[in-house]
């Protein structure tokens, strides 16, 4: 098992295959994907040799991000190659959600457990004002296709001062009949997006205050959860979840370790700089990735220093998937 100098032991990977995305949301890639292209990104047998040095470490849970993963013409491979390595129980993927209504199905059958859904509003136009992209309906009804095939599934909506005030009454109205759990997450400071940060950024600490007054209750935390803080309410089929990154003790019970699609071991989502790892993957030699990352683990700090406003090398959340 992976375990740093503070206790914290890590059986939870982020593996992101790609940082390019069709969709350009306000709070990630405004201005659409400008970055590597894919020849620069993990090979499948890379990733193979990573997702073994990790599994026979402990790890039993592995989400897929990017970018928008399913951009990957070798998706399904990622996806196949992951649930078939041996000690990996749980498969998890994050997506913009506008190919979900097509390959839902497939994705089940490929081993698939969870999908992660990214809606900001479920008001058509201020989907779109987020997003740059008018694919709601087609969103929803991929969501829709993942219930039917058997998928957990959880919705990500960010919180943002501008499209507040009506979202959460559609949302919990919408929830009443939904089994989704739906994720309020706090906006998180990035290299590129600091004015919009100061602009947009809202604390979830009220909404968590909200939610406790209406009845709703914590739900426990699985051991390889996310960190999510969980509620459920009897008078609704959905439950909904917060991710504060800015409250106290927030990374005490972190549990995850994250790999870029270039190869990059990052022990934070906002650490200086990712740990190269691409020439050791190139070789296939599981054991001395495995060496690798017992050695590098230990240089992991404590928290994040969001609230000092540093944001290490993370300029956008395309880079490792949020």
């Amino acid at each position: 098992m992976l375990e740093d100098s503070f206790g914290r032991q890590f059986h939870y990977l982020r593996l992101s295959v790609t940082e390019a995305c069709n969709f350009r949301c306000q709070y990630c890639l405004p201005d659409g994907y400008e970055g590597p292209t894919s020849d620069q990104f993990m090979t499948l047998n890379e990733i193979d040799t990573l997702l073994k040095a990790f599994a026979k470490l402990g790890t039993s849970k592995v989400r897929l991000t990017g970018g928008e993963p399913t951009l990957r013409r070798d998706f399904l491979d990622i996806l196949q190659l992951t649930s078939n390595t041996p000690g990996i129980e749980r498969v998890a993927m994050t997506t913009h959600g506008a190919r979900m209504e097509k390959f839902a199905h497939q994705w089940k059958e490929a081993g698939l457990h969870q999908v992660n859904v990214s809606i900001d509003s479920l008001d058509p136009r201020q989907f779109a004002a987020i997003t740059g992209q008018d694919k709601l309906k087609a969103v929803l009804r991929g969501l829709d296709a993942a219930i039917d095939a058997g998928l957990d599934v959880k919705v990500n909506s960010v919180l943002l001062n501008d499209f507040s005030d009506s979202r959460l009454h559609r949302f919990l109205a919408w929830l009443r009949d939904m089994p989704v759990t739906l994720r309020f997450i706090e906006l998180m400071e990035t290299g590129d997006l600091n004015q919009f940060f100061n602009k947009q950024h809202q604390s979830g600490t009220p909404l968590k205050s909200t939610l406790l007054d209406m009845g709703w209750q914590p739900l426990l935390r699985r051991k390889d959860a996310g960190p999510a803080q969980e509620f459920y309410h009897p008078d609704y089929a959905g439950k909904i979840g917060l991710i504060m990154p800015y409250s106290k003790d927030f990374c005490k019970t972190c549990n995850r370790l994250r790999v870029s699609a270039p190869g990059k071991l990052h022990l934070c989502l906002f650490s200086e700089n990712g740990i190269d790892m691409r020439h050791l993957l190139a070789t296939g030699n599981v054991d001395e990735v495995v060496a690798f990352l017992q050695d590098v683990l230990g240089q992991k700090h404590e928290t994040h220093y969001l609230h000092e406003g540093k944001t290490g090398a993370t300029k956008h959340l395309a880079m490792l998937g949020g």
